[in-house]
């Protein structure tokens, strides 16, 4: 027979630790921070010379950056000065016998010794500061003062080199001068190919209808019938727009 065991005699109940107070755990916290700390030191010094050369091209970077900032702000303040002395000098009046220059004013005699005191100042921005677009505008005006100069193949390279590689707005404004240009020298044929680029990608300083005029306008001697039919076309397009009374006008003057 078994020995009788109270019920009531249950295994010794488990201990559990105290729990760890709030400065312990801020112990430990300080503990496995400069255990990481120290690992990272660790890992620096095994690897200082890397993360010398690291450093360096940071600090070489950061140096570039802000020197190219500097040199693009410099240079683009020094070509929109040039192009200034130039367009102050473009746009000087012109002395005539029914309206003499003011004492103490500048003026020039004739449009082509004006083009010609400010020819060189647009080629040298344009020439300096190519990459900027003051350098383009530049360029531009080049051509221009050139082509006043009489110096028709300057002005026709300078032209074509803005139409082809300036901004939409500019480009535009350049093929404008150079289908003018075109149709003084007797070449309509390609003064009417600049013409239809122009209304085949107007842009905002010379919108299509505006191309239209200037190429019905052109037709208006050569070509009578296509001039009348590009007026009707304008006419139609924007009845309220200022092209449109244009071209109602010139219909009416034609009848």
């Amino acid at each position: 027979m078994r020995p009788w065991r109270c019920v009531c005699d249950f295994p010794p109940k488990r201990k559990f630790g105290k729990p760890v107070d709030t400065q312990t755990r801020h112990a430990l916290k300080q503990d496995r921070f400069i255990t990481a700390t120290t690992s990272g030191l660790d890992w620096v010094g095994q690897n200082r010379a890397y993360v010398i050369r690291f450093t360096i091209g940071v600090v070489v970077a950061l140096v570039v950056i802000i020197g190219g900032i500097f040199l693009y702000e410099q240079r683009s303040s020094a070509a929109d000065q040039l192009l200034g002395q130039g367009l102050t000098i473009y746009e000087t009046p012109i002395a005539s016998p029914e309206q003499p220059a003011t004492p103490g004013e500048t003026s020039y005699p004739t449009a082509k010794d004006r083009a010609k005191a400010a020819y060189p100042i647009f080629t040298q921005a344009a020439s300096q500061y190519s990459w900027l677009h003051a350098g383009h505008m530049a360029r531009y005006f080049a051509g221009l003062t050139a082509q006043d100069m009489g110096n028709t193949s300057e002005a026709e390279a300078d032209l074509n080199d803005v139409a082809r590689s300036g901004g939409s707005n500019l480009s535009a404004t350049a093929k404008v001068a150079l289908a003018n240009l075109y149709a003084q020298t007797g070449r309509t044929s390609q003064a009417v190919e600049e013409y239809r680029d122009i209304i085949a990608h107007p842009s905002t300083t010379v919108p299509k209808a505006s191309a239209q005029l200037m190429l019905a306008q052109l037709y208006e001697t050569t070509q009578p019938e296509e001039a009348r039919r590009l007026y009707a076309q304008i006419k139609d397009q924007d009845k309220d727009s200022e092209a449109a009374q244009i071209a109602t006008q010139k219909l009416s003057g034609a009848k």
